[in-house]
């Protein structure tokens, strides 16, 4: 079983540390990277990054928050071993297991109760000087303002029909996944993880008939940055890729890769609903 986390956070090498005795424990043998072994100091067979980890392992644990698990995810894309988030801080939609519940965590894996869910990635492309700029994503492609607080012009389309022209504080395409992170926050509808969708959400539109759209997932959408610069970026799950030119078109679209997450228990999108988003009904 393979080991990864956040080595900055002390709460997380603890919880690393205390995984790895557990699996010890059950006479299993235990992978980490090198960043992990060294954070966690724990005795392992050490790989040398997470793709090489992935690929001696049948379960990857990941310790962090959705951030640490949206990096494992963009490294390991494409490979068929699962994930497993153990939660070390904030809400956490992607890590399904709370540090302070790994005894059970364990206890159901041991009996073989879980289930797997592939999830869709999504990949952005922009050509430029003969070149492609391209990155992939398990949350969202935001196109969005940079530093300067003015509204961007932004111009869609899907699948070669023209949508509309934002004037907006940016543009949020979002996985299936990704509807419970950013797109939520602005707004967007919530998706279930594996419906096959996109949301397009636009962040704070001058034109308040502007709502988020739902899209198939095979659909290719193409945005075109209109202002000047230095007014438009582009970042998947949230890390910068690029400064947009004006004329620059970015094109979305369904990647052809996937990643897998493993469920444990009875454990459910509604549940999660339920309980991070603290839905327990009213009487009025």
């Amino acid at each position: 079983m393979g080991l990864i986390g956040h080595s900055g956070k002390i709460a997380c090498t603890d919880t690393v540390s205390r995984a790895a005795r557990m699996i010890r424990a059950a006479h299993r043998e235990v992978f980490t990277d090198a960043s992990t072994a060294a954070g966690a100091r724990i005795k392992s067979t050490v790989c040398a990054d997470a793709v090489s980890l992935a690929r001696e392992v049948d379960l990857l644990l990941v310790f962090g928050g959705d951030g640490t698990m949206l990096r494992i995810a963009r490294e390991i894309a494409g490979l068929q071993t699962p994930m497993l988030g153990v939660n070390i801080g904030g809400l956490g939609f992607l890590t399904a297991v709370p540090s302070d519940g790994l005894n059970h965590a364990f206890k159901l894996l041991w009996e073989g109760e879980f289930k797997f869910e592939r999830r869709a990635l999504i990949e952005a492309s922009v050509q430029r000087d003969g070149g492609k700029i391209q990155e992939t994503a398990l949350n969202d492609v935001v196109i969005s303002r940079g530093a300067i607080s003015r509204l961007i012009e932004l111009e869609v389309n899907v699948d070669g029909d023209p949508l509309t022209r934002y004037r907006c504080d940016g543009l949020i395409v979002s996985s299936p996944t990704g509807s419970t992170a950013y797109s939520l926050a602005a707004g967007g509808a919530l998706v279930f993880p594996t419906a096959d969708v996109f949301a397009l959400t636009p962040i704070s539109p001058h034109t308040l008939s502007n709502r988020s759209l739902i899209l198939p997932l095979q659909a290719i959408i193409r945005i075109k940055a209109i202002s000047p610069r230095p007014a438009t970026m582009l970042s998947a799950d949230g890390e910068n890729v690029t400064e947009l030119d004006t004329g620059d078109v970015v094109t979305i679209r369904r990647s052809q890769r996937t990643v897998r997450l493993m469920q444990l228990g009875d454990s459910s999108f509604f549940e999660a609903l339920r309980h991070k988003l603290h839905w327990r009904g009213a009487y009025l």
